[in-house]
């Protein structure tokens, strides 16, 4: 694992954040937003919106509801500007740490566009499960997108952290 870690994004890594938001890289998978939105979510507090790092910025991340009373959390977004490197990989078992361990989520969620099948591989090599799929519910450039939603629960985030331990320990 490389030696990544999480923050809190401050106002003044937006520019970052849209840079990366709107590279052709990432904007086609993802639903960019207005830096008054990106500044609302810094200052909410059902928002971990969140820059990682190495010794540079590398991406950033968006979570929604931590204060849910289903603990349930949404993992609303994740964007790597340093691709093929293993970066979102590494991130979203951070992530998955995060949820789990300190916001004591019961489930972890997102919805990842159908043509994203990058995305999705890494979801699926993390443990995520795929619930279903949103058909053509997000109008885009080129007609409709669809979302597959997936989500990991915190008994298989257990069992799958249990199992990894295993293979350490032996």
């Amino acid at each position: 694992m490389h030696s990544l870690s999480l923050r809190k994004t401050q106002e003044a890594d937006l520019d970052y954040v849209l840079q990366a938001e709107y590279d052709d890289d990432n904007r086609q998978y993802i639903t960019p937003w207005s830096y008054q939105q990106h500044l609302q979510a810094i200052a909410d507090s059902d928002i971990a919106h969140l820059i990682v790092q190495t010794e540079t910025k590398i991406g950033y991340v968006i979570l929604a509801g931590l204060l849910n009373l289903n603990q349930s959390i949404e993992f609303r977004r994740l964007v790597i500007t340093q691709k093929g490197q293993g970066y979102g990989k590494d991130t979203v078992e951070m992530i998955k740490k995060l949820v789990f361990e300190t916001y004591k989520a019961h489930r972890l969620w997102l919805d990842v566009k159908e043509q994203n099948h990058r995305a999705q591989a890494v979801y699926k090599g993390a443990g995520f499960v795929v619930e279903g799929k949103l058909r053509e519910c997000l109008k885009s450039e080129n007609g409709y997108d669809s979302l597959i939603i997936m989500s990991v629960l915190r008994p298989e985030y257990e069992r799958l952290a249990s199992e990894a331990n295993g293979r350490f320990s032996s």
